[in-house]
């Protein structure tokens, strides 16, 4: 009888470098390639612009509200956003860096939603994401995604492939536990050990004790 292979444990999704609005262009570079696309049909502008960012951006947000799908929808309603409004015809430096600042403040405002949703806790007022895109608040968020990242390193093996599948690569848990060969119970057991070890690890950082209180309402 042959053995099945254990099932590999999928990393966490590594923060993109985004455009810089500031630097020049350079000849080679593909924006200028989709600049030209709207010049000659903004449709085929956004198309360009869709399949350079989309996974980009997808993964940008995805940690911002550890959720893949949320994230997936996030910067889709950008993308339209920016098509129904013509956004295009406004902007004369980078469109990723546009974009990339759209897709923070549509993440912002979610936790915002989050917040509100988790009042009881004793949480900050919604005021502190008044200015989302300030140095300092950009720093923080960098830091803690690597806090992040270490806390996930750090769980138990099978909780830690649980919880990626699930919140990172939107799996649910039937098809979470058809891939371990465990029960849809044994999957929510560990996906529910893995949200306890984090929040415990994070409990100083109440913006991802938002996002993980999720899983319990």
């Amino acid at each position: 009888m042959l053995r099945r292979l254990p099932v590999p444990i999928p990393e966490p999704i590594p923060l993109r470098p985004e455009p810089d609005a500031d630097a020049p262009l350079r000849p080679d570079d593909p924006e200028l390639f989709i600049r030209r696309g709207f010049d000659q049909d903004p449709q085929l502008g956004c198309e360009l612009l869709y399949r350079r960012y989309y996974a980009n951006l997808c993964s940008h947000a995805t940690r911002l509200v550890l959720s893949k799908e949320v994230a997936e929808d996030l910067v889709s309603e950008v993308f339209l956003a920016f098509w129904k409004a013509r956004t295009f015809e406004h902007i004369t430096t980078c469109y990723g860096a546009y974009l990339y600042r759209a897709v923070r403040n549509r993440a912002y405002n979610h936790l915002r939603y989050e917040l509100a949703r988790t009042r009881p806790l004793d949480l900050p007022d919604e005021a502190a994401f008044a200015q989302p895109e300030t140095p300092e608040t950009l720093l923080h968020f960098h830091d803690l995604s690597q806090r992040l990242d270490a806390e996930i390193a750090a769980l138990p093996p099978q909780c830690r492939r649980a919880f990626l599948l699930h919140r990172y690569e939107g799996k649910r848990y039937a098809d979470i536990a058809d891939e371990l060969q465990v029960s849809v119970k044994a999957v929510e057991h560990l996906v529910s050990r893995a949200l306890s070890r984090l929040r415990a690890g994070l409990a100083g950082e109440w913006l991802v004790v938002v996002l993980l209180v999720r899983f319990f309402f």
